[in-house]
């Protein structure tokens, strides 16, 4: 019987509850889960994002969450060059990507390699993305009531 290896990767940066269950999902799915940790420079470079938390710190987190086997850190931004590096059978992806432009390309090249694309329910409550917003508002009132120009935004 052969092992299947599941890959869900994400910056995790600002951890929540819809990393958790993405891990958690994921592993349900699989017999090895490796997670994949996005670098800040892929961060930067792919998303124009700023990460609160640096790489190593991200990767001790999720390496430390009882779901995930491995951890590997993303260097390259392409998933296909990703999966030569891994060697996955299973890629575990939030379904805000499903029927998006992005998610098809991304199910044609992994079918291509045999690896098969699974979408988890997106937690749509918290995300990464409204977290930093609201941290990012804390900072310009905090800034504001201090008298200080913030480039926050």
């Amino acid at each position: 019987m052969a092992v299947s290896i599941g890959y869900a990767a994400g910056a995790f940066d600002l951890f929540h509850i819809g990393h958790l269950n993405i891990l958690r999902h994921a592993k349900e799915q699989c017999d090895l889960l490796i997670a994949g940790v996005v670098s800040d420079e892929m961060l930067r470079q792919v998303k124009g994002v700023e990460p609160f938390v640096p790489t190593v710190e991200r990767a001790q987190i999720v390496r430390d969450i009882r779901y995930v086997d491995h951890v590997h850190i993303e260097t390259v931004p392409d998933k296909l060059e990703v999966w030569r590096e891994v060697g996955f059978t299973h890629f575990f992806k939030g379904d805000d990507w499903r029927g998006t432009e992005k998610g098809l390309r991304l199910e044609r090249e992994f079918a291509a390699v045999g690896v098969q694309v699974v979408y988890f329910p997106y937690t749509a409550h918290t995300s990464s993305s409204q977290l930093r917003r609201a941290l990012d508002a804390a900072i310009v009132a905090k800034d504001e009531r201090r008298g200080i120009r913030s480039d926050v935004g």
